[in-house]
């Protein structure tokens, strides 16, 4: 009987100490994601025109609010800090560039390249923000190589 306790805890021990798998956040995706107030980002990926001078930014915001939420993204580009300003209706969600003829979130002169990590800071009314390191893919991937932006683009 004793034999056997021992068994058992010396096998099963170390699970008493370690986190389950299950409770660590992680994105299942290609794209990141945080939270931000009441608005979550989620699988947010830059994709690299063919000649590399603009991004498509693809997105979905989340909002758990009961009210309209406008949502400020800033970035660097052509040496500038930038940013675009998207609103997110009452417990909705907003997409971006995720679909063929979805509005598209274009930042030109993105200085960035594949495989980069392209920071993009959220942050909307007196909210704190935060700065998501963005994965830079390329249209060489077949699920994304209708929604990279056209050469010259421009929002």
């Amino acid at each position: 009987m004793i034999l056997a306790g021992a068994l058992v805890l010396g096998t099963s021990g170390c699970t008493f100490l370690t986190t389950q798998a299950t409770l660590i956040q992680y994105d299942p995706s290609d794209g990141v994601g945080t939270r931000v107030g009441d608005v979550d980002v989620r699988n947010a990926i830059a994709l690299l025109s063919d000649d590399g001078e603009s991004v498509s930014l693809l997105l979905t915001l989340i909002s758990t609010s009961d009210r309209t939420i406008n949502v400020t993204m800033q970035y660097e580009a052509g040496g500038a800090r930038e940013s675009t300003t998207k609103s997110v209706n009452p417990n909705s969600t907003s997409s971006y560039g995720n679909f063929v003829g979805e509005p598209q979130i274009i930042i030109v002169d993105p200085d960035t390249e594949p495989g980069a990590l392209y920071p993009v800071y959220f942050q909307y009314g007196d909210v704190e923000g935060v700065e998501l390191l963005v994965p830079v893919l390329d249209g060489s991937y077949e699920q994304y190589a209708d929604l990279v932006p056209p050469d010259g683009a421009a929002e």
